[in-house]
Order: C-alpha cells, then sequence, then structure tokens
C-alpha cells in the first residue's frame, strides 16, 4: 500500500463518528440498502444496524461504490434487540417517520449520541421500534407526493447531522478510542492478514506509523507442524 492510500485512510479514522449511527429495519429492497451504506460512509458513521428484512445485507452491493469494505454492518436478530443495543450504548433513537408526532429534521440536536432509524420503504418504521423511539422527524416536502426514498431521506438527515458536528469541531480530532483504532486501522490496511489471522483465531501483530507491521506475524498451529 502507497504511503498515500496510508495517509488518506488514516485520515478517514480519524474522522470517523462513534456516536452516530442509522438503524435500518426491515429494509426490501438491496439497491436501498446499498446507497444507505454510502450514505453512512461519507458523513462517518463507522457503524450501522440492521435488523431482518434486507436478507443477506452483503449479497448486493450495486450502488455502494465499495463502501462496504470500510462500513462495520452488526445484524440483530429482530428490531427489539437492536433498539435494546443501541439505548443500552448511549443512543438516542430519531425514526424517519411521518405522523403528527413529528418535528423537522433540522430541529434534532445531532451532536448527541443518535441513532436514526430508517423503516421499510412500504410501510416505515414499525410500531414495535416507535414504542422505543425518543424522537419522530419528518423532511418537509412542498410538492405532491410525501417522501423521498428511503436512501435519499437517509442521506438529507445524515447531511445535517455532519453539519451540526462540522461546526461543533467533532472531526476536528480522532474520537474512536484506541483499541478500535488499533484494531480498524490493521484490518483497512492489511485485509488479507486480518483475513489470516481472523481464520486462525489470531491476534494482529502492531503496525507503525507508516502502517507496516512491526512485529512479526503470529503464526497458526497448524503452519508450524
Amino acid at each position: 500500500m502507497t504511503p498515500e492510500r496510508v495517509k488518506r485512510l488514516d485520515e478517514v479514522l480519524a474522522q470517523r463518528q462513534p456516536d452516530l449511527t442509522v438503524f435500518a429495519e426491515n429494509l426490501h429492497k438491496p439497491k436501498n440498502f446499498s446507497a444507505m451504506v454510502r450514505n453512512c460512509d461519507a458523513v462517518g458513521i463507522n457503524e450501522m444496524h440492521v435488523s431482518p428484512g434486507e436478507g443477506d445485507v452483503r449479497k448486493h452491493w450495486k450502488t455502494s461504490q465499495g463502501a462496504e469494505k470500510w462500513m462495520y454492518i452488526k445484524a440483530h436478530d429482530n428490531t427489539e434487540n437492536a433498539c435494546q443495543h443501541l439505548k443500552s450504548n448511549g443512543f438516542q433513537l430519531v425514526a424517519a417517520h411521518l405522523s403528527d408526532a413529528a418535528i423537522s429534521y433540522r430541529d434534532v440536536d445531532y451532536t448527541q449520541p443518535i441513532a436514526l432509524i430508517m423503516g421499510s420503504e412500504l410501510f416505515g418504521v414499525s410500531d414495535q421500534t416507535l414504542a422505543y423511539v425518543d424522537q419522530q422527524i419528518n423532511i418537509p416536502m412542498m410538492g405532491v407526493t410525501q417522501s423521498l426514498n428511503v436512501s435519499v431521506a437517509c442521506a438529507v438527515v445524515l447531511y445535517e447531522a455532519q453539519r451540526q458536528r462540522q461546526a461543533a469541531g467533532m472531526y476536528d480530532h480522532c474520537r474512536l478510542n484506541s483499541e478500535t483504532l488499533v484494531r480498524q486501522r490493521f484490518e483497512w490496511l492489511h485485509p488479507v492478514l486480518t483475513d489470516y489471522c481472523q481464520r486462525h483465531d489470531l491476534p494482529y501483530p502492531c503496525l507503525d506509523e507508516n502502517g507496516d507491521l512491526a512485529e512479526p506475524m503470529p503464526r497458526s498451529l497448524s503452519d508450524l507442524t
């Protein structure tokens, strides 16, 4: 990997936002999910959450432009588990949902730990998930149609979150904890070695500032016999 590539990936890691995420609930169209992955990477989100409805979430990446390589996607067995997980990790749940209780998406403070919930294309956010939600939001519409495509709506809200966070200086310094930063840097810079270590249940070796191995690669027992 070239020094320029290492520098670029280090810059991206330094702007990742661990307390901003998206929970995609029961999406049915792989292209929409792929576009949302791309949206998340573009604003510095580090991990997305999904619940059943997407099928094999890594099977179709038609519009993500390779963003799946840089996005961690956590799948949950059901929406209740997803909401409880996010709540227990300190996230406020904000659902994009057309209702009388919804406020403008611009009126939310996105500098707080926020999980943006996007529901299915046909039915929106489920009643089960709405029971966990702290705030419902909408995007003002001036035309005949009542809503945007789910991936477009996701992008609109996320760029408002990015605007607020940039103004607050939240992209000016690395916000990943040291353990996550070290692990993720290795996985991004050395995907082949990452696969080897994961398959053999081995620890990642340390890297130097240039992204090169600073110690020998660990060996599996099968390789030593």
